[in-house]
């Protein structure tokens, strides 16, 4: 990320964010949360098909905070992001993420992401995902987590026809190259 990108994209320092396992009784929060941030988002059935899956890791975001705002009240954990992975044969397919608003631009996904790679436990893992081709910040975000773009998938978005670019983060992308990704191709 360059200065200027930088400048325009800051990352604020949020409360820290709790990580644990998606559950389905957090599946409101994440419907309300989905239809605020993306223009085609995914259904009820979608997500409790990945929290179906025994191979997947489905990851939920929470800060906590005061229920009613008065001093001495009871503390509730909002969920504020969130992550689906799907396992496929050797590669991890980053699914969905997603972090509300107003916990954008700080340190939520890379949180998110963090727990993943904790939670597969593998260095030599490989990971992959598509992303609209017009999300920069998302697009930086990937990058700086050691995605690389490898690929592109054609009108793959419903809503507008956009383009998504495959990315993986693989031990040779975490080093700079696309040695170990499979038929890389123009992006």
């Amino acid at each position: 990320m360059n200065e200027r990108t930088a400048a325009q994209h800051p990352v604020e320092q949020a409360p820290p964010a709790e990580i644990r396992r998606l559950s389905y009784p957090d599946l409101p929060q994440v419907i309300a949360i989905e239809r605020r941030v993306f223009p085609t988002p995914w259904s009820l059935a979608m997500f409790v098909l990945e929290l179906s899956k025994q191979s997947g890791i489905c990851l939920a975001a929470t800060v906590a905070r005061d229920a009613d705002g008065a001093a001495g009240s009871a503390v509730e954990h909002h969920l504020v992001g969130y992550l689906i992975c799907s396992r496929y044969d050797t590669v991890w397919h980053v699914m969905n993420v997603a972090v509300d608003s107003d916990y954008q631009r700080r340190g939520v996904a890379s949180a998110l992401l963090a727990e993943l790679y904790e939670r597969v436990g593998d260095n030599h893992a490989r990971f992959t995902l598509e992303v609209r081709r017009s999300n920069d910040v998302a697009i930086h975000l990937y990058e700086r987590e050691g995605f690389r773009a490898a690929g592109m998938r054609r009108r793959y978005y419903q809503d507008n026809g956009e383009d998504a670019l495959v990315m993986w983060r693989t031990p040779a992308t975490l080093e700079g190259s696309l040695g170990d990704v499979p038929n890389p191709g123009p992006v």
